[in-house]
């Protein structure tokens, strides 16, 4: 299924409820052994959701300059013969990366019958001597895909800014370039505060885009990955959400617990707000948006 019927379908529905959508990663190990091993976790993780509630999308991401994407591939093959999802959304990173490479790409993923591809720019590699230039801003690997395939395409937005943009307001209009060259549904990078997002959506539709927006969210499992990705994002999260995590960081089942309910607090009122989509950034386990999901009734 396509995104914008996805979601249109949502909107049309009696209920409304939001469109559930989780995001997975290959997990790095040092060989097939290991990574065969961890593969099969991840399944089992995932079939743990799927009781709770299957999502209705599932999107795969992928490494700067095809890093991974041998992975990321094995994982799409393995999860269409597994499971039956409504959609799958692999990502795709241009970064670095050859027209010739993403183009190959994407026609070995349109065999597979994947529909949907969520389109990025990636972060520059530290670890690769040859980066190509084929492609600048996530706008042209949009335009690019839009004039070689039928995909749909989804783009990212940050209810913050972009850690590289000036301000809020540049980072919009970079967001609407995108959307003009082809984007079709906005997922936003995770967030704490739901007041954020809301300012966002009202900055969106004052600069004209009206594009179905798709909340990120986070359960927090650790502290130290919190503390991580946040500088990595440059999110800026209330002292009051730091405070929470800070004070659960010697205990992992705290944090977890601390995480849950957190989320399950911004999950209830974006639904109550009539948010498109709720979208999970898992990190490979499926407790913690398993429990967010029985905490909201959802499932």
């Amino acid at each position: 299924m396509k995104l914008s019927e996805l979601y249109t379908k949502n909107l049309n529905s009696a209920d409304k409820k939001p469109v559930i959508s989780i995001e997975i990663f290959p997990p790095k190990a040092v060989d097939d052994n290991e990574f065969s091993l961890k593969k099969e976790q991840l399944f089992c993780e995932l079939a743990a959701l799927n009781k709770i509630l299957k999502p209705s999308l599932v999107s795969i991401t992928y490494g700067a300059a095809g890093s991974n994407s041998e992975k990321s591939d094995e994982i799409i093959r393995n999860m269409l013969e597994k499971f039956d999802y409504s959609a799958i959304m692999p990502h795709f990173t241009c970064v670095c990366s050859k027209k010739r490479f993403i183009e190959e790409y994407l026609n070995a993923l349109k065999t597979y019958g994947i529909e949907n591809i969520l389109a990025l720019k990636g972060d520059e590699p530290e670890d690769i001597k040859v980066c190509y230039r084929d492609f600048h801003y996530a706008s042209d690997l949009v335009e690019f895909i839009k004039s070689k395939t039928d995909f749909e395409i989804a783009v990212a937005g940050y209810p913050e800014g972009h850690i590289a943009a000036n301000s809020i307001e540049e980072d919009i209009k970079h967001l609407k370039n995108k959307v003009q060259k082809g984007g079709s549904v906005i997922f936003t990078q995770f967030f704490f505060e739901n007041d954020k997002f809301y300012r966002y959506l009202e900055l969106l539709e004052k600069n004209g885009v009206k594009t179905p927006v798709v909340a990120g969210l986070l359960p927090v499992i650790s502290y130290q990955g919190f503390l991580k990705m946040i500088k990595l994002s440059g999110i800026k999260p209330s002292s009051k959400v730091l405070n929470l995590f800070e004070k659960y960081q010697d205990s992992k089942e705290d944090t977890i617990k601390a995480g849950i309910e957190q989320a399950s607090i911004q999950a209830d009122d974006l639904i109550r707000n009539g948010v498109s989509g709720l979208h999970f950034y898992t990190l490979n386990k499926a407790r913690s948006t398993a429990e967010v999901l029985k905490n909201i009734c959802l499932c």
